[in-house]
């Protein structure tokens, strides 16, 4: 119907596009199909809108029928799609109706149309309303056909999970983090920095940032309960079962103020004179000890009194029943004594008070146990529970009375333990012999410790080839309260850690190499260049925050001691850091070590060696020697203060070995030496050092070359000579000697 001219199609009247298929704007016959007028619904059995009937007014009746009808033609509709097979045989059964052709590609048969229903006819109103009329519109979905043999499947989808909390260990990675929370680490990353943390992915986070990071999201956070080998190896469930405890010795510590009179206590108990090896008379590191009475052992823990070995003596106190406090009749309650005091309490061990010195004509043991009560500890004879013992330790008054409260106090407690589980204690002390290799002095707590047993205690593992008692006796066995030094160690423990056996020593060594680990990553702090001369000088430009230092000390408990005391004195503009600490002579490594790190090497009764000076001289690195304890306080504190002004240096003139020892009778112990470098005089002050262990400090008593008397002695000439004072001189000690002078302001 088109106003185009029909022909060779030269030009065209029409407004259609030039080109490609023309475009009609008549309602022209589509193909063949007969043209419809109506607005019949476009393609197939796709959307369809409503036909322009008109609905019927219906009652409410009449629309609960209709609905039910449509859900029951639907069903029969659905039945009968899914019941092919049963279709299949009944096509089968009956004969087909030849009126039309089947399809070439298709198996079904060909229909009979003559039962068929016309169009009008099937456009009833019941048809319109079952299938076209619905409340919510007119949208109409095919069913979905299925395969034959199956059942419909009914799509379920399960609820979302909210996450309200998780569980995390002590430290994790940004991306577990992540995984944990259900998120990208991308996402997390983000969260960090806008808190100013730059993180990646594998960066550790510990339990406080992750709580943090989760409370951003609603999400509460639990820290997790490890469980690692060694709560599985380490059996330390309570002793419950009455048939196997046994009444074991009690562990006494005696504790109290500097020079109250500890040590005489306890050699007036164990009838052994120890004083004179003590430095200063004050007692440099633990002793254990084992006394008898009345058929019944004691061991006695000999703790250091003054205020520079707290962590010692705290450590003493955690492992005993019993504390013996000292306190002088003359002196009364002092700072070391309040302080000694709340580290028994602490510990919750029973206290006896021993007033010791009751001798002396000040001594006024009622203004003792006046001060006593001010902090809480009430005599018996007043109304209280505290054991009150007045004592003479030179005079060895009243010993006797105070060991048997002692054990009263012991039977009150009614300590038991069983001998017979997997043997557990602590170590009290620990050292590093040249010959005999790693020594420590432990105190078995519970089970009985065996020759043969493999132990480990923190990184320390090793099987143990031999025991001795305190006397030095040889011991197969250790049962509980019992103190022995043990061989075979590794390496030297730390004072204060706990012992396991454990019976298959491949285990013991991989758990003593994990807790390695985990130890130098957490001990690695280098910062900048310093030494103790210009401290002050660094600190007030701003160079130094942290004062790195390496402890080197003759036992294990004065290196804690030392630790302990030093990092007492950071402040607000520096900190005091102890990067490494060890027992033993100062060696190379340790000066290598101060050089990459920084830090300044304090020596406590330890020397260095000649090639250790030397190195530490080229690479600059700062070497502190002492002796006492105070002296290092005092230095290290008033260079971060800015007064370190030493008045005198000590200057090293030489060392000699001794080659040859000769015992004459009334003059003593003579030493046949040779100098190994510088010289040695007759007014010079020396220092034995044995094994990198310093054991004596004096003077020289005579100086000879051959039989004659010299006054000094060269590199590379032999000598004898002889100390004032000091007779336990043996082959192969290293005889320093020094001079000390005066420092130019």
């Amino acid at each position: 119907q088109g106003d185009r001219s029909q022909g060779d199609r030269s030009s065209y009247q029409g407004s259609r596009q030039q080109g490609g298929r023309p475009s009609y704007q008549g309602s022209r016959p589509q193909g063949d199909r007969p043209p419809y007028q109506g607005n019949r619904p476009q393609g197939g059995a796709g959307y369809r809108k409503p036909l322009d009937i008109p609905k019927p007014d219906l009652t409410d009746v009449q629309k609960e029928e209709l609905g039910s009808q449509r859900s029951e033609n639907r069903r029969e509709f659905i039945s009968k799609d899914i019941d092919k097979g049963a279709k299949r045989e009944q096509r089968k059964e009956t004969p087909r109706i030849q009126t039309g052709k089947a399809s070439r590609r298709s198996k079904t048969p060909a229909i009979d149309f003559s039962g068929k229903k016309g169009v009008s006819e099937v456009l009833s109103e019941d048809f319109i309303l079952n299938e076209f009329y619905t409340d919510s519109g007119a949208k109409r979905k095919r069913p979905n056909r299925q395969r034959k043999g199956k059942e419909i499947p009914t799509k379920h989808i399960p609820p979302r999970a909210v996450l309200t909390s998780i569980t995390v260990p002590e430290i994790l990675t940004v991306k577990e983090l992540a995984e944990s929370l259900k998120k990208t680490s991308a996402e997390i990353i983000k969260k960090l920095m806008a808190y100013g943390m730059m993180a990646t992915l594998n960066q550790e986070v510990d339990f406080e940032t992750a709580t943090i990071i989760a409370e951003e999201y609603g999400v509460k956070v639990e820290k997790a309960i490890i469980i690692n080998d060694e709560d599985i190896l380490f059996d330390d469930a309570e002793e419950t079962d009455p048939d196997k405890l046994v009444t074991r010795p009690p562990v006494v510590v005696v504790m109290g103020h500097v020079d109250h009179g500890k040590t005489s206590l306890l050699d007036a108990i164990r009838s052994a004179n120890v004083i004179e090896s003590e430095a200063g008379g004050i007692t440099q590191h633990i002793g254990a000890y084992t006394v008898k009475i009345n058929d019944r052992n004691i061991t006695f823990l000999d703790t250091p009194g003054h205020e520079a070995f707290t962590s010692m003596r705290a450590r003493g106190a955690q492992v005993t029943d019993i504390a013996i406090l000292v306190v002088a009749a003359d002196d009364g309650v002092m700072p070391q004594t309040v302080e000694a005091i709340n580290h028994a309490k602490a510990a919750n061990v029973s206290i006896i008070v021993a007033i010791n010195k009751i001798d002396k004509p000040g001594a006024n043991p009622d203004r003792v146990k006046q001060e006593l009560t001010q902090h809480g500890l009430v005599p018996e004879e007043w109304g209280g529970d505290v054991i009150c013992v007045n004592v003479s330790a030179k005079n060895r008054e009243n010993i006797d009375q105070l060991l048997e409260m002692v054990l009263l106090t012991a039977d009150l407690l009614e300590l038991k333990s069983d001998p017979n589980r997997q043997a557990k204690g602590t170590v009290i002390e620990a050292k590093l012999d040249k010959n005999r290799g790693s020594l420590a002095t432990v105190l078995v707590q519970r089970g009985t410790l065996k020759v043969g047993d493999s132990i480990v205690t923190g990184a320390t593992v090793g099987r143990i080839r031999a025991m001795v008692d305190d006397k030095g006796n040889p011991v197969k066995s250790a049962g509980p309260s019992e103190p022995v030094e043990i061989l075979g160690l590794s390496d030297v423990p730390e004072a204060g850690e706990l012992f396991y056996a454990i019976e298959d020593e491949r285990v013991a060594r991989h758990l003593a190499e994990t807790r390695k680990f985990k130890k130098k990553e957490e001990s690695m702090n280098i910062t900048p260049k310093v030494s103790l001369d210009d401290l002050f000088k660094q600190i007030q430009e701003g160079n130094v925050k942290d004062l790195n230092l390496i402890i080197k000390a003759d036992v294990q408990g004065s290196v804690e001691a030392v630790k302990q005391s030093l990092e007492k004195l950071t402040n607000e503009e520096v900190r005091v850091n102890v990067i490494h600490g060890g027992v033993g002579a100062i060696t190379e490594s340790d000066v290598v070590f101060a050089d990459v790190s920084n830090a300044i090497i304090i020596g406590f009764n330890v020397r260095p060696g000649a090639n250790v000076t030397d190195a530490a001289e080229s690479a600059g690195v700062d070497i502190r020697l002492y002796s006492v304890i105070y002296n290092a306080i005092e230095d290290i504190e008033a260079a971060m203060k800015g007064m370190l002004d030493p008045t005198f240096k000590e200057v090293v003139t030489g060392h000699t070995e001794v080659r040859q020892i000769f015992k004459v009778s009334g003059v003593g112990t003579i030493a046949g030496c040779y100098v190994l470098d510088g010289k040695i005089a007759r007014n010079s002050d020396v220092r034995i050092v044995r094994d990198g262990i310093v054991v004596h400090e004096g003077k020289l008593a005579s100086l000879k070359r051959f039989k004659d008397d010299a006054k000094e002695v060269l590199s590379g000439f032999e000598c004898g000579l002889s100390i004032e004072r000091f007779n336990d001189i043996k082959e192969k000690d290293i005889v320093e000697s020094y001079v000390m002078e005066e420092v130019k302001r």
